[in-house]
Parts: structure tokens; C-alpha cells; sequence
């Protein structure tokens, strides 16, 4: 019996140090945000919900320096921050966006950069040009996937076609990744971002164009996407029962083309652990100037709209928490149970042998690797790879395949 136990400690360490290898030699892993369903996680493995706010950036340059630490201090996590690549106004350069990121982190706020110029357009080509705006000001962006994510363009698709808005990013996600940049990615929807139905649509394979898997999406919602409970919550469940990561990027209580029932968004997105942020911090012109949050870049006076964001039953103030990388706070991983009893035998074969070929060996040890340490409904979770169905392929599953390893049926 002794003898039998040391080969099979034997056999198991084995097996681990294999995984460790093939897992090693695997694509590196993103350090920063990453998404697990419908959740984000931070870069130390905590949900994070994003609540906070929009500021118009690129057309008030020089009033960032007042406006960050000001909404800050309102309390949001989270500042999206309006960029432009330079086709409809100025560029926003690689050091100023360095600037920005810098200035977000030391008033702990993670900064979602997004670019405007591809707002309500229909040709690919200006999606395109937005993601290669990030490429080109990547030298900003690398080494930050803790603090920011990249919203490749502000609404692109005016249309309400989801079709053409998956085929957009599945062409535009690629540019992306190719550059080396492994940040979270963030698509708005079609339908100047209130077609919700696009990403019900076409999200998944969406997502699935992404060889990290680390992409989330964007509503917005204004008079269309916002305007009554049914509607809101329709939006939002399509999104999330397709098992994507959603937010409300944007919203109002008003604009031209309706009434918005913010309340319902608020609690709902309470309800669902959805984020959001409310448009805008201030600046706004062209007949919505109702949308200003705040009557002076400081904060120091509240507009009506402002004072439901900031101090509302579900505002800021009582919902907001700042992210775990700037209050360094690690999750705390639940330990996992080893039960190294032998499995029973399928009408197949045995679940040890993975992929069923009739002896258990190193090509169930790899297919097990590319899913160790994944849980049920994470990407990349493989359920012929979870031997003892506890929903978790881990160290359980490994002595499971040690027992066996070898052997023929």
C-alpha cells in the first residue's frame, strides 16, 4: 500500500509539473481587468462595478485638471474620458493621454478612453481608425490594464443593424490585440449605442473574436434605450442572459428624443450588479445643456441632475467603491477540496480519459491544463475537464487523472 502511495504522489506531481509548463508556455495572461461572464473582475480577482461619470475631455482640455479630482471626490470609481484620433477635432496625443491616465490614478479612478470622431458613423473604416488611434498611442496604454479600458469608439453605427456592428468589431478587436494591447475592451452598442439588441445579437461572436476573451459591452440610454422600466430592463437582461459583461455607458433624464426614466436604471443596475455612468460632468451645449451635472468644473454647485447621480438613493455617494488596485485588497480564493476517490466509469469509458480515446494519458493532462483553475460559466471552462463535478477544474481533478494515469480500457 505505502509503495502504491508514493507512485501515485509520484504520478500526480508529475502531472503538475506538466501543466505547469504547458500553462507557462501558454499565451501570457492578462494583467489587469479581465472578464468572467457577466462580471469584471480587477487585476486582484474582485468584482468590479463601475459608477461614475463622462467628461467631454478633448473639447475642455484645460479644464481636466479641475474636473477629475472633482468627480473623484463625488465619488465615483470610474471616469469615461473623451478622446479624439484627429479626424474631427484635435488629436489627443500619446502624452496627454498619459497625463490623463496618471492624473486618474492619483485620484484612484480607472479611466475608460473612448473616441469620439467615429460617433453615429456607418462605415467600418472610421472604427477602424479608432482602433488604430489606440495603437498608435499604445506606448500610454501598455503596462496599464489595472486602471484603464479601452472603449474603442463612441457609439459607432448609427444604424440599428446588427449584423454590420458585429462585423465591425470583429474586424476592429483584432487591430487591437495585435499591437500587444491586453486591456479589457469595451463596445457600445448600435443605434447611436441604444440598439441593445445588436449585442443580443451579434455580442457573442463579438466576444468570441477576441483571442483573450476580455471584452465587455455598452448601452446607452436616453429617450430610446431608457425610456420606461419594460424597455430598460429588457435591454439590460438581453445582454446579461446571453452571459456577457455589460454597463450603461451613458445616460440621462432627459434629451431630444424623450423623457428617461433614470430611477429604473439606477436601482435596476443595483439590482444586477450593472454599471454605469451618467453623461455628463459638464459642458454640454447644443440644446441639452440639461444634461450638466455640475454648474462649474469644481463641483462646488450641483445642478438637479448632478445632486441624483452624486447624492440619490442609489447615486454615488451610498453605491460607488472604489476599485481593490487602489485599496490593495486581494481576493480571497476559496480553498478547494481534494477528494482523490476514483471516479465511476461512464457508459463511455472513464471521465478520467478526457478526450475518450481509451487510455488516459498526457493528451487529457494537456486538454485538463487549458482549463485548470477555470469555474461553470467562466470562458474557457470545459466540463468533460471537471471529473468530479464540483463545477471547478482544480487540483481534484488532477489526482483524479493520477489514479488512472496509464492505464487502458
Amino acid at each position: 500500500m505505502r509503495r502504491k502511495l508514493i507512485s501515485l504522489f509520484c504520478i500526480v506531481a508529475l502531472l503538475v509539473s506538466t501543466m505547469q509548463v504547458f500553462i507557462s508556455s501558454a499565451a501570457s495572461p492578462v494583467k489587469g481587468f479581465s472578464v468572467s461572464g457577466t462580471k469584471l473582475l480587477d487585476a486582484n480577482g474582485n468584482e468590479f462595478i463601475m459608477k461614475g461619470v463622462n467628461h467631454a475631455h478633448t473639447w475642455y482640455k484645460n479644464d481636466t485638471a479641475v474636473a477629475i479630482p472633482a468627480i473623484a471626490k463625488a465619488g465615483a470609481n470610474t471616469v469615461r474620458i473623451v478622446l479624439s484620433n484627429g479626424v474631427q477635432w484635435t488629436e489627443d496625443s500619446a502624452d496627454s493621454v498619459k497625463n490623463l491616465i496618471s492624473l486618474c490614478e492619483q485620484n484612484k479612478l480607472i479611466a475608460i478612453m473612448e473616441v469620439h470622431d467615429a460617433t453615429g458613423k456607418n462605415e467600418q473604416s472610421a472604427l477602424l481608425a479608432a482602433a488604430n488611434y489606440f495603437v498608435k498611442i499604445k506606448d500610454a496604454l501598455i503596462g496599464k490594464e489595472n486602471t484603464v479600458i479601452i472603449n474603442i469608439a463612441n457609439e459607432w453605427m448609427g444604424d440599428w443593424n446588427s449584423a454590420n456592428w458585429a462585423t465591425g468589431y470583429k474586424a476592429a478587436i483584432p487591430i487591437i490585440r495585435n499591437a500587444g494591447l491586453k486591456h479589457t475592451i469595451l463596445c457600445d452598442a448600435g443605434g447611436w449605442g441604444q440598439y441593445g439588441q445588436s449585442i443580443k445579437d451579434g455580442g457573442k461572436g463579438v466576444f468570441d473574436s477576441d483571442p483573450l476573451k476580455n471584452t465587455m459591452f455598452a448601452i446607452h440610454m436616453y429617450g430610446t434605450a431608457g425610456k420606461d422600466a419594460t424597455t430598460i430592463k429588457t435591454n439590460i437582461d438581453g445582454v446579461i442572459n446571453q452571459n456577457l459583461c455589460l454597463i450603461i455607458g451613458e445616460f440621462g433624464w432627459d434629451h431630444s428624443d424623450g423623457n428617461v426614466d433614470e430611477a429604473t436604471i439606477m436601482s435596476y443596475c443595483q439590482q444586477k450588479n450593472v454599471g454605469w455612468l451618467a453623461w455628463s460632468w459638464k459642458g454640454n451645449g447644443g440644446g441639452v445643456e440639461y444634461l450638466d451635472m455640475c454648474k462649474d468644473w469644481a463641483g462646488t454647485s450641483l445642478n438637479d441632475w448632478g445632486n441624483t447621480i452624486i447624492n440619490g438613493t442609489n447615486g454615488l455617494k451610498k453605491t460607488s467603491k472604489v476599485c481593490s488596485v487602489f485599496s490593495g485588497s486581494p481576493s480571497t480564493p476559496t480553498p478547494t477540496k481534494i477528494s482523490p476517490t476514483p471516479t465511476k466509469p461512464t457508459s463511455s469509458g472513464w471521465v478520467e480519459d478526457v478526450n475518450q480515446d481509451g487510455t488516459v494519458n498526457m493528451s487529457d493532462v494537456i486538454m485538463l491544463a487549458k482549463s485548470f483553475g477555470k469555474v461553470s460559466g467562466e470562458s474557457g471552462f470545459d466540463p468533460k475537464c471537471d471529473l468530479n463535478k464540483d463545477n471547478s477544474v482544480n487540483m481534484a481533478d488532477v489526482v483524479l487523472i493520477g489514479i488512472k494515469f496509464g492505464k487502458t480500457y
